[in-house]
């Protein structure tokens, strides 16, 4: 009689740990893995989707700062003030 109530016990414990534990951290690794491939794909497609107009800007900032190099006398000596 007191080995059914052990064995019962033991059996109680395992299911819970099975379903209670094992089952959920399986089904939350197999979604982040999606969400994970998801995110991956998404961030793929917007990098190419980019692409040309981050070209494009890098030509007009070069072009840019070559024009808009700051000259000598417009610096100003920075001063503390106590």
């Amino acid at each position: 009689m007191f080995k059914i109530i052990i064995w019962s016990f033991l059996f109680y414990l395992a299911y819970r740990f099975i379903f209670e534990l094992v089952i959920p951290i399986s089904k939350t690794a197999g979604e982040l893995k999606r969400k994970m491939a998801e995110m991956q794909q998404q961030q793929s497609s917007y990098s190419s989707n980019q692409a040309p107009f981050q070209q494009q800007t890098t030509n007009q900032s070069a072009t840019s700062q070559s024009n808009d190099a700051p000259k000598k006398a417009d610096y100003i000596d920075f001063e503390e003030v106590k």
